[in-house]
């Protein structure tokens, strides 16, 4: 009797099931955190990208953009990742150290002569193999993102390297950066990007590297009187995943989502390059500082003073890397 009520019951369980229709599998999440606004080059990527994915994949993967640090900073959002909580960011490729010495390269001054430079050697070979080199660790590199070329600022104008010793500039926490000061004789700072304005506006700091877009974007052309554009550096950031996550993905959702990002990678390059353009001009029409352009001869002389960061850092990098990045310029 038992034995009757209990296929019964499951009878009537199946039945249920079968009425109600097909069960439909819970979307894939993708929770895509970063530090900007949204109407910057990286906000405006990740903003594509959720719209790419919901054309492309529907209901099978949700994109969740999360701006301006709302779940986590640059300096917690890879350990978060690592954990589980967030699935894709696009960090600033200092932030990576801890995982891989390679990316140092970016830093080095006066490695990239523009963006075109750039571009060609992130998508060779070597470029393409350092989206892997924290595979180990437990992060991927799926691209990268130009926010653009960095230039200097300061309260002093600066043609020459010696205008630069004795000043104190602001620097992200990379070493690079550290002996790129130190060898025109200035002292770098490793301080917060929140806190330059301030630094610079009570004069506790000299002067700062960034591109055009943040110049103009966290006003600091309104505290600084001389920008000198040397296009020394590069501030690129790159978009990133774990392993884990990445590897879970079947092959046909993977490679949806790559094309997705893909895409969105090229129209944030395009934004920033517009913006960086349109930004550098909104400077000098506000004529609250002075820009500096060097002549050969000027610009020469800074990548003589500050080209032997290179071998400083040859060991950690690697020669054939640095001289791969080097001829991109060709």
């Amino acid at each position: 009797m038992f034995r009757k009520i209990t296929m019964a019951a499951a009878a009537l369980t199946i039945t249920a099931a079968l009425a109600a229709g097909p069960v439909l599998a819970k979307p894939i999440v993708i929770k895509f955190s970063h530090v900007v606004a949204e109407n910057t080059p990286k906000g405006q990527m990740a903003n594509k990208f959720k719209e790419l994915i919901a054309e492309k994949l529907g209901d099978k993967v949700v994109v969740e953009v999360y701006p301006n640090s709302q779940l986590f900073g640059d300096n917690k959002v890879l350990e978060a990742m690592l954990l589980g909580d967030v699935q894709m960011a696009a960090p600033s490729l200092s932030k990576f150290e801890r995982y891989t010495k390679k990316v140092a390269l970016y830093d080095l001054p006066f490695l990239f002569e523009d963006i075109t430079a750039v571009d060609k050697f992130q998508s060779s070979k070597e470029g393409q193999d350092m989206l892997n080199a924290m595979k180990k660790k437990g992060l991927i590199g799926l691209g990268y993102l130009h926010n653009g070329m960095k230039q200097l600022s300061s309260s002093q104008p600066l043609k020459v390297p010696a205008d630069a010793a004795g000043l104190k500039f602001r620097i992200m926490s990379s070493d690079v950066l550290a002996a790129q000061f130190q060898a025109v004789d200035a002292t770098p700072l490793k301080k917060p990007f929140s806190e330059v304005f301030t630094l610079l506006q009570t004069k506790a700091i000299d002067g700062q590297e960034n591109t055009w877009s943040n110049i103009y974007s966290k006003k600091f052309f309104e505290v600084q009187p001389y920008i000198t554009e040397s296009n020394h550096g590069l501030l690129d950031y790159m978009v990133v995943t774990s392993t884990e996550f990445w590897m879970d993905l079947s092959d046909d959702i993977r490679a949806e989502v790559k094309k997705a990002l893909d895409e969105a990678i090229v129209f944030g390059n395009q934004v920033a390059a517009e913006k960086a353009k349109s930004d550098k001009q909104k400077i000098i029409d506000s004529k609250r500082s002075q820009i500096i352009e060097l002549t050969r001869e000027e610009r020469a002389q800074w990548v003589e003073v500050m080209k032997p960061v290179w071998g400083k850092f040859e060991h950690e990098i690697g020669k054939e890397l640095i001289d791969a990045a080097y001829n991109s310029n060709k």
